[in-house]
């Protein structure tokens, strides 16, 4: 017969594997930055060719951003990663991508190819992005911060250099939420950018 101890012992362990269990049983959950609603659909410009090519990149990110965890802040000097809300593929490469649909998008007549530049077509301007934050908390603000040059490829020139900052705030308490205030926030930046890039084709006489 066993004793009162043991069986309390034995009690005890089957509760925690019965926790174990019901806890592995909750699934991941998977999110991603979205386009522009018409961004997927082949943008139709006005011109036969391309007036410039633009590569865009190396786009950077800070390493705290540098996870599958979506990060939040919790204060200045604290900040929460989730359990089980990931980034469906690496944030960096996933704002890159969305920025560029983006931007095909707003700027139909231009080409645009993200860094490392590989292929025939010959890069005549280049947009260098850092990302210096990108994060917010769960039903409040998400916020953007970043630097961002453009240069001629040729002879690296410096046409424009900028400081953006750009805030959404969440329309509901969860992941999926923040991720959609992200894509916004995405939405804005590309937005200035297709405008910096309309000026300097207008000021350099491009056709």
């Amino acid at each position: 017969m066993l004793k009162p101890f043991h069986k309390m012992t034995i009690g005890i362990a089957f509760l925690l594997m019965a926790l174990t269990a019901c806890a592995g049983s909750v699934p991941t959950r998977f999110y991603i930055l979205t386009p522009l609603e018409d961004a997927g659909r082949e943008a139709q410009g006005t011109a036969s060719s391309p007036r410039v090519t633009i590569g865009i990149g190396p786009v950077t990110f800070p390493a705290y951003l540098d996870r599958q965890q979506i990060v939040t802040r919790v204060s200045a000097n604290e900040l929460h990663l989730a359990g089980l809300d990931e980034w469906a593929e690496p944030l960096k490469d996933n704002f890159t991508r969305v920025l560029v649909e983006n931007l095909g998008h707003l700027l139909p007549a231009d080409s645009f190819t993200i860094f490392p530049f590989r292929g025939p077509d010959r890069v005549n301007w280049q947009v260098a992005v850092e990302v210096v934050r990108l994060d917010g908390d769960l039903g409040g603000d998400a916020l953007l911060l970043a630097r961002w040059t453009i240069y001629e490829k040729g002879d690296n020139k410096l046409l424009l250099t900028k400081k953006s900052r750009f805030s959404q705030s969440s329309s509901g308490p969860g992941y999926g939420s923040l991720a959609a205030a992200y894509s916004r926030i995405v939405e804005a930046f590309s937005r200035e950018m297709a405008g910096a890039i309309q000026d300097l084709s207008l000021q350099r006489g491009n056709p």
